[in-house]
């Protein structure tokens, strides 16, 4: 059993017991969140459904398990010729989630 949702802009395979990292939720961890946004379930009993745009009464339920931010990455402008030189860092921050529940 699986599902495919949609959460900030990007698109997630879900399996329950597995652990996703997904950009940012405003969840405190220990909490439950719910994705309705399911564009695909796949179960033994009824197959794949695949939805136009998303699934009907399919839904995610996860666990928040943490909030953390990546690696930092530099950003680094310049122009040629010019002295204009910029540098700047950046960190984006994701929460960590486990898949509880898969309904489809």
């Amino acid at each position: 059993m699986f599902a495919v949702f949609r959460t900030g802009g990007k698109q997630f395979r879900a399996e329950p017991g597995a652990t996703l990292l997904i950009p940012s939720l405003d969840a405190e961890p220990g909490s439950t969140v719910t994705f309705d946004d399911v564009l695909l379930a796949s179960s033994e009993d009824e197959g794949v459904a695949v939805g136009t745009p998303t699934v009907d009464g399919a839904r995610v339920t996860a666990e928040v398990i943490a909030h953390d931010r990546t690696k930092k990455i530099t950003v680094f402008k310049r122009k040629r010729r010019k002295g204009y030189r910029r540098k700047q860092g950046h960190r984006q921050g994701f929460t960590v989630v486990r898949v509880a529940d898969i309904v489809c």
